[in-house]
């Protein structure tokens, strides 16, 4: 039976005290959700602008596969949460080029995409995933 085990970078925004950023137990990784939070400042970046808040929020979802061992080709499962609709095409535009430059394999995550309220008030768009790590 493998161990659980907590991930954990400076290059991610630092979780709530009541969860990891990440958790790895065997060769399953789970990112938790991240947000368009800048990790040095702990700032929520770019209010109003879901393409810029998508693309840093995929940066920091990145930085907590990476201390995984893992990557975007690694990823099984995204779950993209948006505040609106009206959001999905832009979050959507950036996403792809996002993920697909980083998936050489070709072969794209699965995705689920929610409508729903978000923590903060700022916040327009949160992700997390589930990579597979061999």
């Amino acid at each position: 039976m493998s161990t659980r085990t907590a991930i954990t970078t400076s290059e991610a925004p630092a979780p709530m005290p009541m969860f990891s950023q990440g958790v790895r137990k065997g060769p399953l990784l789970q990112v938790s959700g991240q947000g368009p939070v800048d990790p040095a400042s702990g700032e929520y970046l770019f209010p109003g602008d879901v393409q810029a808040q998508t693309r840093r929020t995929l940066e920091n979802v990145e930085a907590v596969l990476r201390a995984g061992g893992a990557g975007f080709d690694d990823v099984v499962m995204l779950r993209v949460y948006l505040t609106t609709r009206d959001h999905f095409a832009a979050m959507n535009e950036v996403y792809a080029e996002f993920v697909t430059a980083r998936c050489p394999s070709g072969v794209l995550p699965a995705r689920t995409t929610v409508f729903t309220g978000l923590p903060r008030a700022e916040m327009l768009v949160e992700v997390d995933a589930l990579a597979c790590v061999d």
